[in-house]
């Protein structure tokens, strides 16, 4: 049994087109285009044109938020890509997991359902993949990355945006086909932590339904110890969430969300750093989606939620390590990185909010605050699937319920 075949990260993966944007490129679309402020208040619910595309970007600048979004347009996406420099990388939650893995030394196996030149010379040498498709296939994402303050004024608009943060802009033919191989079941068999990401590409509910049908039948080889990670993401068709949790969530032992889908569930605002506040929200969220732990990552801390959380401690604090070292050194972060980076300061407001909220919560939590940073150019792409990386690290070839 390879040392690999312990760690299976699936579903899906991507090549990515990186990009940041700059005031100038933005206020020329905004002239050009006519964009008004006042269609940042109800964006397009289709992105079918570059022009729809911009007024959706904007209004996540506004607000600093981050999201996710099917683009009817594929060629929307190289013609937006094309007039920034940008920079060619794999995504995808189960590869930027697998990266990092791979940079701490840790092997793992990725299923894929796409491969192309740029997968082949990006992977990881001697990596262990394998793909559920017959031949290449080629459907870049769109990684839009934005800086805490970058200023944009063209027309009637003039915002800030107040954070950094980053927007995936999708189509994607095979991850909204979602093929699994015919021997995951196998795989499974061997492996002690097992990470499903990628159902949020699909389309097609019948389709869907069948995948999720299929990946169950797999899921009954898994060893009775092996850990089970589900990663959350931006919904394309926003129903098919609940008919995913209604499939997977017994087999699920670990369900990880960031702060922009928690408020999505919950339909309002929760202030990260208000005790109660987030307190109400564990609470609520609980309900909604009552997997035996619940992980949280926010931009101020993460936490793990449920009977069982302080088991899970060291875990969610190596996700926040590495995904903090990420946000400082990009894609060259190294293992040494990560060790410097444990080293620096929580931040002051992050630590007071964890002692509170275990005081009002007590075991059933357990929260690690975030880093205080101060980085000229972060690098925001690939945080969560940084987080989840770190995270599947601490529990690798220790799995247990």
């Amino acid at each position: 049994m390879s040392d690999a075949s312990r760690v299976v990260l699936g579903l899906g993966g991507c090549v990515d087109y990186e990009l940041k944007l700059t005031a100038d490129v933005l206020e020329q679309l905004i002239t050009s285009y006519g964009i008004r402020a006042a269609e940042l208040t109800s964006p397009p619910a289709v992105v079918s044109s570059e022009r729809d595309l911009v007024v959706s970007i904007l209004g996540y600048v506004a607000r600093g938020g981050g999201g996710e979004h099917f683009v009817a347009s594929a060629p929307a996406l190289s013609t937006f890509a094309d007039r920034f420099a940008h920079r060619t990388t794999l995504g995808g939650t189960s590869v930027r997991a697998g990266l990092l893995l791979d940079r701490l030394g840790i092997p793992s196996a990725l299923h894929l359902v796409t491969v192309n030149d740029d997968f082949r010379r990006l992977l990881p040498a001697g990596g262990e993949w394998f793909n559920s498709g017959t031949e290449d296939t080629f459907f870049p994402h769109l990684i839009v990355q934005f800086d805490q303050g970058l200023h944009v004024r063209a027309g009637d608009l003039d915002l800030t945006s107040p954070f950094p943060n980053r927007l995936i802009y999708v189509n994607d033919p095979a991850n909204e086909i979602m093929l699994l191989t015919d021997d995951l079941g196998s795989r499974l068999s061997r492996a002690s932590v097992f990470l499903i990401s990628g159902f949020n590409a699909m389309r097609d509910e019948t389709l869907l339904d069948s995948r999720l049908a299929a990946l169950r039948e797999h899921m009954r080889q898994l060893p009775a110890d092996a850990v089970t990670y589900f990663e959350d993401a931006a919904y394309h068709e926003p129903a098919f969430s609940a008919r995913v949790r209604a499939a997977l969530l017994d087999r699920i032992d670990v369900y990880g969300l960031n702060e922009d889908e928690l408020q999505t569930y919950l339909g309002r605002t929760v202030d990260l750093l208000s005790p109660a506040e987030v307190a109400d929200a564990l609470a609520a969220l609980s309900k909604l989606i009552p997997a035996p732990i619940l992980v949280l990552h926010t931009k101020y801390w993460a936490l793990a939620y449920g009977a069982d959380a302080a088991s899970y401690t060291d875990a969610v604090d190596a996700g926040i390590v590495m995904a903090a070292t990420r946000y400082v050194h990009g894609d060259d972060m190294t293992r040494a990185d990560g060790e410097e980076l444990r080293t620096r300061r929580r931040r002051a407001e992050s630590v007071v909010f964890a002692t509170a909220l275990a005081d009002r919560l007590g075991e059933v939590v357990s929260c690690r605050p975030a880093f205080q940073l101060d980085v000229a150019n972060p690098t925001t792409v690939g945080l969560g699937d940084t987080f989840v990386g770190g995270f599947l690290s601490a529990i690798a070839g220790k799995a247990h319920r």
